[in-house]
């Protein structure tokens, strides 16, 4: 993404926006907090995008997938790594459930039909994959594949994994908060800005009061 050439970057190569129903099996959780592990590509706009949403207290960009080893931005790269660029999320159940996140994140910010790639960026380290921390999670995870995937939203078939949780490192400290603090980057401006702009434009009621422009 960081090496990513904006003038060769083709704008068939975006990911789709899609307004995605509602997750039809979202049970609802019975806390103050929870935390999801999601990957949509290039971390910034996944992070970017949920940092706004209504409900969400934090984001954090990070590594999930590989040893603690190689989790570092420029080992993760050659995509042998096992790493998935991929955010931790912690969320108000009551304000937001995990079947909304997975709504938004396939809605507008990955495309689940792309295979170890998203827009500009290919390998595995930019693959859209769901992670569940629990059994209700995963519940709902391969429930909202299952839905999304035989309601012909999408052309093509839905190849996003659900992994197994192993564990999430915590990305550099340049790499966090990276579209608001980045708003001109002509990658955030090419790639990320225009996802922030559909959660918005398709969802205004998820979006929390004070978001970043």
């Amino acid at each position: 993404m960081a090496g990513a050439i904006v003038a060769q970057c083709a704008p068939a190569q975006a990911e789709s926006v899609v307004k995605l129903p509602a997750a039809l099996v979202d049970p609802a959780v019975n806390a103050k907090r929870a935390t999801a592990v999601l990957a949509g590509g290039c971390f910034w706009g996944v992070e970017g995008v949920f940092s706004n949403v209504k409900g969400v207290i934090s984001v954090e960009s990070g590594y999930h997938g590989g040893s603690a080893a190689t989790a570092k931005y420029e080992l993760t790269h050659d995509g042998t790594s096992g790493h998935a660029e991929a955010v931790r999320i912690v969320y108000d159940p009551s304000q937001v459930s995990y079947g909304t996140l997975l709504r938004i994140l396939f809605s507008v910010v990955a495309d689940p039909t792309l295979k170890n790639r998203q827009g500009p960026d290919t390998g595995p380290q930019y693959r859209a994959a769901i992670v569940p921390l629990d059994a209700s999670q995963r519940q709902v995870a391969t429930a909202y594949l299952a839905q999304i995937g035989g309601g012909k939203y999408f052309a093509k078939p839905i190849v996003v994994p659900v992994e197994a949780y192993k564990r999430f490192y915590p990305a550099e400290a340049n790499h966090q908060d990276f579209l608001r603090r980045n708003p001109k980057n002509g990658y955030i401006l090419r790639w990320d800005a225009p996802k922030l702009a559909a959660l918005k434009r398709l969802y205004p009621d998820m979006v929390r009061a004070k978001s970043a422009p």
